[in-house]
């Protein structure tokens, strides 16, 4: 499956995923299925799981990739003492929580926010960004929290360390087929 004969046609845009395993059935990460179809082209995954949908090209026909393993394990190293500085992260690390009103919410309605404006020289990182609700960052808009009369829950800072890698996806997202692999680390009950 070499050359032209794995490309897809450009006017295929699905919407979905496809979970990476690695050699020893771990998960590692969620990659579009474009590159799932691309790793499988390269002999480095065998496709353990498939959507119902199928993809036509000139000469193949294949359904979508759900779940692909690695043939090869690949060492992660993790260093436990770094935290990726992200938008995700920051949300972790502050909880969910607006840092100036101290309410919890949905990732789709939490922003973050410059505690020093960009403006008044602040930067971009662990120290100057917060998360803060839609109406509590309009509030404070393109001021310092002293200038905008609001202070802070908490005193932003780098987290300590890395939470174990894991995957977020929600479980009523997540197709049937990734569940068993979701799980592979989970104790299971006496019960």
């Amino acid at each position: 499956m070499r050359g032209s004969a794995c490309r897809l046609p450009a006017h295929i845009t699905p919407m979905e995923q496809t979970l990476l395993l690695n050699a020893t059935y771990e998960p590692l990460k969620i990659v579009h299925w474009q590159k799932a179809v691309t790793l499988w082209c390269q002999g480095k995954v065998e496709i353990v799981d498939v959507y119902d949908r199928e993809i036509h090209g000139v000469s193949i026909t294949f359904k979508l990739p759900s779940v692909i393993r690695l043939l090869r394990y690949i060492r992660i190293k993790r260093r436990f003492d770094y935290v990726p500085f992200s938008r995700a992260n920051i949300y972790a690390r502050d909880d969910h929580r607006c840092q100036y009103c101290g309410d919890g919410y949905a990732t789709s309605d939490l922003t973050f926010d410059h505690v020093i404006p960009v403006a008044h020289g602040g930067r971009k990182d662990w120290e100057n960004i917060v998360t803060a609700c839609v109406s509590c960052n309009r509030k404070k808009g393109g001021r310092t929290p002293a200038e905008a009369g609001m202070h802070l829950t908490r005193t932003p800072k780098r987290p300590e360390s890395a939470p174990a890698i894991r995957i977020t996806v929600g479980l009523r997202n997540a197709p049937e087929s990734w569940r068993d692999y979701l799980y592979w680390n989970v104790e299971l009950d006496d019960t």
